[in-house]
């Protein structure tokens, strides 16, 4: 599907004159799960098939790759249908479902839906790895080089799987959850080992992305940008090592 799309603008640059901008398409992608509506994301309608698979995970809504039976997209439709082995996501208990849940907007639409919050303690257990700063910044400066979508519309967030040495996995969406979602999903579906490797984003580490690089077992964290205070004291309670604002050689390490 197409990526992004040509607007007419009106540009000032010295003087007023017309021309065209190519901006992000934003694309609306309605998740079933077990044939019962789930929840709608707004996203960049390429690699659905990792973001559907790492969102569910990473919510919580499957606690293993193997307990996604069947992921079916049809983009026409923009609509995805999961097939998972749990059976307990849509029994409800009086007013709630069973389990321990939370309420929340879904993005863009304005609809309640609910869903399982993440769960204390991953699959595996965090394991420190050390980090050589200047392979870190090297590998920032090849990650930051990556994205075609960004340098042609600046306006999608970044994310990938890394080595201490190469990117994994490299993936672009206009949200910064569904970039990491992305590269989250495409791991779980490879089967790929993670607890020695680093995530690198371009966007703020909030305490809900430090979770869902928490959940599994991945030890790095890297960012241009910065963290919160809650996501400080999570990745301390975790384990995970958090690098914000790293441009060039510079870097602040948090924990």
């Amino acid at each position: 599907m197409e990526t992004t799309r040509k607007v007419k603008i009106k540009k000032i640059k010295g003087n007023v004159f017309e021309t065209e901008d190519e901006v992000a398409v934003e694309y609306d992608l309605v998740i079933y799960i077990n044939g019962n509506y789930f929840v709608t994301l707004l996203c960049t309608p390429i690699n659905l098939e990792d973001l559907v698979a790492g969102y569910l995970y990473s919510e919580g809504v499957i606690l293993k790759g193997k307990e996604l039976l069947n992921l079916k997209i049809d983009e026409g439709k923009r609509r995805a249908d999961a097939e998972i082995s749990r059976e307990d996501i849509f029994k409800y208990s009086g007013d709630r479902l069973l389990g321990e849940m939370t309420v929340t907007t879904a993005c863009g639409k304005g609809r309640k839906v609910i869903y399982p919050v993440v769960r204390e303690g991953a699959d595996s257990k965090i394991t420190s790895v050390d980090i050589d700063a200047e392979k870190t910044s090297d590998l920032f400066r090849q990650f930051n080089k990556s994205s075609e979508l960004f340098d042609r519309t600046g306006g999608v967030h970044s994310c990938a799987l890394c080595s201490q040495s190469e990117i994994l996995i490299f993936r672009d969406d206009i949200g910064r959850h569904n970039a990491l979602d992305k590269i989250l999903g495409k791991a779980m579906l490879q089967g790929l080992d993670v607890s020695d490797k680093i995530v690198l984003t371009t966007g703020r580490m909030s305490s809900e992305i430090v979770e869902k690089v928490a959940l599994r077992g991945i030890p790095v964290l890297v960012s241009r940008s910065a963290p919160t205070d809650t996501a400080i004291e999570k990745a301390k309670k975790a384990g995970v090592k958090l690098i914000g604002f790293l441009r060039g050689n510079r870097m602040n390490i948090y924990t």
